[in-house]
């Protein structure tokens, strides 16, 4: 990206603000970037740790298969998913709060004795189930914005800084150059001067 400048104190002074803010800003920058890595990196683990657990339960379980033949289809539902939005760095993400269910009403005389342990085993499933999928989630939202985050630290640290500091470099020595011709032409002008003077004395 070429920085647009021009060859006067004026565009070197904006320059030299433009460089101060992306200096100022690269650390925060590269302290976000790292937090998200780490924060992305944890919810990815929680997920996985979930789905694990998810995966103990079900064959914790396994010995019901026989009788979840038994159990009503419909008789729990999730009803609702109460989700939290806590920002991280900037990031908006998605904390679950609570899950509820439906419970379809059962007579407890007429249905087997083990109907009230399935229901809770059915809630602790979906629970597992439901959080990990917003953990997977939070991962992901948290990775896209670090993506982001590490984009903007390759600008401005392979870039735009090098960019700004070599348009500084440009401009100075023109500058320093317009000063030493101004001088040469005011010494040139002066003798010339000097000289027509001589003359004119004779």
């Amino acid at each position: 990206m070429a920085i647009k400048f021009q060859f006067n104190k004026t565009s070197l002074n904006e320059i030299n603000k433009q460089l101060k803010i992306r200096t100022r800003a690269l650390p925060t920058l590269k302290n976000k970037e790292s937090a998200l890595r780490l924060e992305s990196k944890k919810a990815k683990q929680r997920s996985e740790e979930l789905l694990e657990e998810l995966s103990q339960s079900l064959t914790r379980y396994e010995y019901l298969a026989g009788l979840w033949n038994e159990f009503e289809p419909g008789l729990i539902s999730v009803r609702d998913v109460t989700i939290e939005t806590i920002k991280f760095a900037g990031v908006r993400t998605p904390e679950l709060v609570s899950v509820e269910y439906d419970v379809q009403e059962f007579d407890l005389f007429r249905k087997p004795m083990w109907y009230t342990e399935g229901v809770a085993i059915l809630k602790e499933l979906a629970r597992l189930g439901i959080e990990s999928e917003i953990c997977e989630y939070k991962s992901r939202l948290l990775d896209f914005s670090r993506k982001k985050t590490t984009q903007k630290v390759n600008l401005y640290e392979k870039v735009q800084i090098p960019g700004y500091q070599e348009a500084i470099r440009k401009i100075k020595r023109f500058m320093e150059d317009e000063e030493n011709l101004n001088k040469a032409a005011q010494k040139i002008v002066k003798t010339k001067h000097e000289l027509e003077e001589q003359e004119e004395a004779r």
